[in-house]
């Protein structure tokens, strides 16, 4: 286990799964590790395989008869007493994010911050209404549209937001009276074990939640493929999001509403204000080092102010202060593990290759603070669009950002709009009309004008189309998806009088 930071005494968490009120190891352990020193053990967790996984559907599918017959607005007083456990404990939480994904401090109390305005909502939620009452053809007839649970929800969340992405999946599901699996990523199990400690504590009842760590070949692959799942709520890859979303299609009693990455755009207009399009490019390309499924990877600029923005976006670029995530007053952390810093040097070659101008040659920072973790600095390139450039297309997830000149507001739509993913956008501009264009024609799910293209708030609908989801958006929207929605109809006649004009005589 090496060093802690600073040559501090850190105690090392010994993680459990937590299956059906209790805690349970596994045969096997796996390490998490501070990506901002990496001789630092945050802690040791179960690897868990189909055993445990097995064991953990099990405990949600037993609890679900029970759960889902509860008043709605007591599993609401459940989550709400959860809330004040997270406020108790948002402290801890902050510094456990910064220490196990390597989240500057900022931006660790953003992530828990999240998480709380997500619980917050849910609880609220309870006591509003759970259905419809809509007309029918028949003056003596009630309907209704009624919500029912699905029934044993698997989530699988990502390392990146570690507190808050968790819960937009869990407490959705659970308020209404689904039950759960969470697996939280290998990478940010810590936060994870944390969160079901005070699962714990608020007094879901048995088997409502559980938490089991592990990888996604050994543990999550047999969550969402277990044939006693019905729903799966992911945050990740497109590539495993697709797999998902393929398996799902083969079973007709699964569901999945599946949120995945980008490779998002900021458009740079002929009238921008650059006083703020410097500071929306640097958060949008930059905080969490790029490793946001929001981040920024291509920057569309009118050519007209494309020299000046290409000079104040290189200065600004290279008066970053990376460093531990602990420190709050650097601006961003390192990359989580050493295979997103592999991935981070095969996307800058890649530009190079593809014959790219190369503006700052970012890469491994070493030496000093920097020597025992996974640190990048920004790597900036410019050229011009090439719809068959694979480096333009992908998802780097690292401070990795390209500069296209653009001929105008049509230019940079069609530009925009050939990437794959379809998931987050950010336009700066004056012109009322310009943004309405934007808002109309521009193929994301979320939008931001004058803004960067990260700050998501909880109770608006967070996904994306094409690559980036299934159009089953997450957050407060999720709420929509983990139920059924039934159709109730009642007759107050004393006889049967049909829609549709059909007749009930025998």
């Amino acid at each position: 286990m090496g060093a802690p930071l600073g040559g501090a005494s850190v105690t090392v968490i010994q993680g459990r799964n937590y299956i059906n009120g209790e805690w349970r190891d596994a045969s096997e352990t796996f390490e998490s590790v501070n990506p901002s020193d990496i001789r630092e053990t945050v802690g040791v967790f179960p690897a868990s395989g189909k055993a445990e996984a097995d064991e953990a559907i099990a405990a949600a599918s037993a609890a679900f008869p029970s759960w889902k017959r509860l008043s709605r607005i007591n599993r609401g007083e459940i989550i709400d007493n959860f809330a004040q456990l997270l406020k108790r404990d948002r402290d801890e939480l902050i510094q456990l994010c910064a220490r196990e994904v390597g989240k500057q401090w900022n931006e660790s109390y953003a992530d828990v911050i999240e998480a709380i305005h997500m619980t917050q909502f849910v609880a609220g939620y309870a006591r509003q209404p759970n259905g419809f009452v809509v007309p029918s053809e028949i003056p003596a007839k009630d309907a209704y549209i009624i919500r029912k649970p699905k029934g044993v929800t698997v989530c699988i969340a990502p390392w990146n937001f570690p507190v808050a992405i968790p819960l937009w999946e869990v407490l959705p599901a659970v308020l209404e009276g689904n039950t759960c699996v969470l697996k939280p990523s290998p990478y940010s199990s810590a936060c994870g074990y944390k969160l079901a400690q005070l699962l714990d504590e608020a007094g879901f009842p048995k088997g409502v939640v559980n938490v089991i760590h592990g990888g996604g070949p050994d543990c999550g692959e047999v969550l969402t493929h277990h044939p006693d799942t019905r729903l799966i709520l992911f945050t990740g890859s497109f590539a495993v999001g697709q797999s998902i979303q393929q398996f799902v299609a083969t079973d007709p009693i699964k569901f999945a509403a599946c949120e995945l990455g980008g490779k998002n755009q900021l458009l740079v207009l002929d009238d921008a204000n650059m006083d703020i399009a410097i500071p929306a490019a640097v958060m949008s390309a930059y905080k969490t080092s790029g490793q946001r499924c929001v981040s920024v990877g291509r920057i569309l600029v009118d050519r007209t102010r494309e020299a000046e923005f290409t000079e104040r976006f290189l200065d600004a670029s290279q008066r970053l202060r990376i460093g531990n995530a602990m420190d709050r007053d650097v601006f961003t952390g390192p990359l989580v593990n050493e295979q997103g810093r592999e991935k981070s040097e095969r996307h800058n070659a890649r530009a190079r290759e593809e014959g790219f101008e190369v503006l700052l040659d970012g890469g491994r920072l070493t030496g000093g603070e920097h020597e025992h973790g996974y640190f990048v600095s920004p790597f900036v390139y410019r050229g011009e669009y090439r719809d068959d450039s694979w480096v333009l297309n992908e998802e780097a997830f690292s401070p990795h950002v390209a500069i296209l000149p653009v001929d105008g507001l049509d230019e940079a739509i069609r530009i925009h709009n050939e990437v794959p993913y379809g998931l987050a956008a950010a336009v700066i501009t004056e012109d009322y009309r310009k943004w309405r264009e934007c808002r109309e024609e521009l193929e994301v799910g979320l939008l931001y004008v004058n803004l960067p293209s990260i700050g998501a708030e909880v109770h608006l609908p967070f996904g994306g189309m094409k690559r980036s989801g299934n159009g089953h958006p997450g957050a407060a929207t999720l709420i929509d998806y983990v139920t059924h929605r039934t159709a109730f109809t009642v007759n107050h006649d004393h006889e049967i009088k049909m829609a549709q004009g059909l007749s009930a005589e025998l």
